[in-house]
């Protein structure tokens, strides 16, 4: 059995992008991946510009900021293709940077190759399956293959079916919603786009829902078409296994009711190419008392989708992945230069402060959802229109804020 400093279970976005906040801080820390490579699955994301401050300050951004398609506003229309509302995603001037849409698989090869750069090691086929003790000062694990590691601390960022989540709550599991989002990636050439058509935009159709255009490359040769849709949970991983690669259902979805929408939309559908479509059900986490093994020594700890999980209206998902990982690593390197002894406290301060902006995130999400989806859908068409305020969620300076939390302590 070897030991590490700070044990990360799971290679993706938050994993990688936390080693790096990690090494940052001069503090050491070891990967773990169960599958043999990070995971590339799904099309882009969309980073906002608080977590584009959080990778301008790892040094990611300047390596990606030209691998992405730049953007301020996402644009809401009517059926008739009239101007409905606008969300504002990103100001370079109020907030210092565009809002970006950049494939999943390019930022995580960057953060990858940033982590060979800085030495971080990554084990891959290594797949967590249980924590075997917990003490005051250091936590052991179980390998599928019956290895044991240990560590000072053991971090989950596992994603939202975490197995390191199973620790502390032995029984939690992920609700579906009862939706689904399908997309499909189409040449931005097979669209009849007017002039002067702002994008990215959402045709909301009090009948189909909403419809969604989103350029992505550099150069916005490419668009991601999507939509939402309500199901029933299905019975077995074989049935949903069988939908989700089921492609002529995907792009019968996308096509229905497309005479309803404008000719925009008609064009995007149709020619959809089979091997850019992505389908995936959308599952909630419901609000965690603890992030960590409170009950033992708060060896444990997740974050990212494996503690909350985001519903994607405001986009904000992986940005407050983003942000916590950088906090996270910000706190234990506050805590080791005052007093490590105080680790469990500064790590409850932590989560209440995170969770404190996750609950505005959802509040947001509930305000959007309240101006945008049909009433059949849970609209009010009595909504508030006034303008977002997305300040609070765009300007934050992490480190003042981690240094302000420790006031309270």
């Amino acid at each position: 059995m070897s030991s590490d400093e700070i044990a990360i279970i799971g290679a993706g976005l938050c994993g990688l992008a936390l080693a790096l906040s990690l090494h940052q801080k001069s503090i050491p820390c070891t990967i773990y991946e169960a599958r043999p490579a990070s995971l590339n699955i799904g099309g882009a994301i969309m980073l906002s510009p608080n977590a584009l401050r959080i990778l301008d300050t790892l040094g990611v951004y300047s390596r990606i900021a030209d691998k992405g398609y730049h953007f301020d506003l996402l644009y809401f229309r009517s059926p008739d293709d009239k101007p409905l509302d606008t969300y504002e995603f990103g100001n370079k001037e109020r907030y210092g940077y565009h809002g970006l849409r950049i494939y999943r698989h390019v930022l995580i090869d960057e953060l990858l190759a940033m982590c060979a750069e800085r030495q971080i090691p990554i084990h891959y086929n290594r797949k967590f399956i249980r924590v075997v003790r917990e003490t005051a000062s250091e936590v052991t694990w179980e390998f599928d293959d019956g290895s044991e590691q240990t560590g000072r601390l053991l971090v989950g960022a596992d994603g939202i079916h975490s197995r390191v989540r199973r620790y502390l709550y032995p029984d939690l599991e992920p609700t579906f919603t009862n939706a689904i989002g399908v997309t499909a990636a189409v040449p931005m050439s097979h669209l009849t786009v007017p002039d002067g058509y702002k994008m990215p935009v959402t045709i909301i159709n009090p009948t189909h829902g909403a419809f969604v255009i989103a350029p992505q490359q550099p150069d916005a040769s490419e668009v991601l078409i999507g939509r939402q849709k309500r199901l029933v949970d299905q019975a077995s991983r074989a049935e949903w296994a069988n939908l989700m690669n089921n492609k002529d259902w995907c792009i019968e979805f996308l096509r229905d009711g497309a005479a309803d929408f404008p000719p925009i939309v008609q064009t995007a559908v149709a020619d959809i190419p089979r091997d850019h479509i992505n389908l995936w059900p959308f599952y909630v986490v419901p609000a965690l008392p603890h992030w960590m093994s409170v009950e033992h020594h708060c060896r444990v700890v997740v974050l990212g989708d494996a503690a909350h999980a985001i519903p994607p209206t405001a986009g904000q998902g992986i940005n407050q992945g983003f942000e916590d990982v950088y906090t996270f690593a910000a706190v234990l390197d506050r805590t080791a230069r005052s007093d490590k002894k105080a680790l469990p406290r500064t790590l409850l301060l932590w989560q209440s402060a995170r969770q404190a902006r996750i609950d505005r995130v959802l509040d947001l999400n509930r305000q959007i959802d309240a101006r945008r989806l049909p009433e059949s859908e849970g609209g009010d068409p009595a909504a508030d229109q006034a303008p977002f305020d997305q300040q609070w969620l765009f300007e934050p300076d992490f480190d003042q804020m981690v240094d302000e939390w420790f006031t309270q302590l």
